[in-house]
């Protein structure tokens, strides 16, 4: 109950000095939304310009595994073709004996 009250009275504070800022702004209205309007846009530039950074650095990481994912796959089948070989060339001098 004392945090709902909390929320509300944190809420209504707010929501009253937004007003008043807006009332007791001195520039006109079409200026204020104009320049909210600039600042939206900005934090939405910045947001994309996070954004594709975000999905680059998850592409190189995703590119960087393949990678290592195929070396690690190659150094495996390159190791277990050369066991096979190698026993198999066993199998083949204990036949000569």
């Amino acid at each position: 109950m004392k945090s709902e009250k909390l929320i509300l009275g944190l809420a209504i504070g707010a929501a009253a000095g937004a007003l008043l800022g807006i009332l007791f702004a001195p520039d006109k209205g079409s200026e204020t939304r104009r320049k909210m309007s600039e600042k939206g846009n900005d934090y939405a530039e910045g947001l994309k310009e996070k954004f594709n950074q975000f999905v680059d650095s998850v592409k190189e990481k995703s590119e960087s595994f393949m990678d290592e994912t195929e070396n690690f796959y190659e150094d495996v089948t390159g190791q277990a073709k050369e066991k096979a070989s190698h026993t198999s060339d066993k199998g083949r001098a204990n036949t000569n004996i």
